[in-house]
């Protein structure tokens, strides 16, 4: 995980640890987040469209969340589609408890909290640990050449 930046508010330099849904805006705190609220513009089509600014362009795309920043965190298409093809992925996804909480997931305002709180929660750790061994498979390390 890399540094957090400066706060795009108050300026605070290593302490922008949170980011506008909307912009992707960073800030560091609760009422830096408020004034950036009232001041945020929303940047994306999608979100234009929502706001009733002109007509909606379709289903928002990758650039619409992620910006320059965030391109290393990016999981290229090819191993996101290993998702769908993981028998093991599917069998954790039968589970209706997983379900619920991926649903909620989706649907909160606070995510990063939320996540937090699932990963104490052994189903999800072991659905996260599965979407990474797919999308990250680990290094052989210490293997001896056959």
């Amino acid at each position: 995980m890399r540094a957090p930046g400066p706060c795009a508010e108050c300026g605070a330099r290593g302490a922008a640890r949170y980011r506008c849904p909307r912009c992707s805006s960073a800030y560091c705190s609760v009422p830096c987040c408020r004034t950036h609220r009232e001041r945020c513009a929303p940047d994306s089509p999608r979100e234009r469209a929502a706001a009733g600014h002109g007509p909606s362009p379709g289903p928002w795309s990758v650039e619409d969340i992620l910006g320059e920043e965030d391109e290393q965190d990016r999981v290229p298409l090819q191993k996101l589609k290993l998702l769908g093809e993981s028998e093991e992925l599917r069998d954790l996804l039968r589970n209706p408890h997983l379900r619920q909480l991926l649903l909620t997931i989706d649907q909160a305002q606070d995510r990063s909290s939320l996540m937090r709180r699932f990963m104490q929660e052994p189903l999800f750790v072991e659905f996260a640990d599965c979407c990474l061994r797919i999308v990250e498979p680990p290094e052989k390390e210490n293997v001896l050449p056959e």
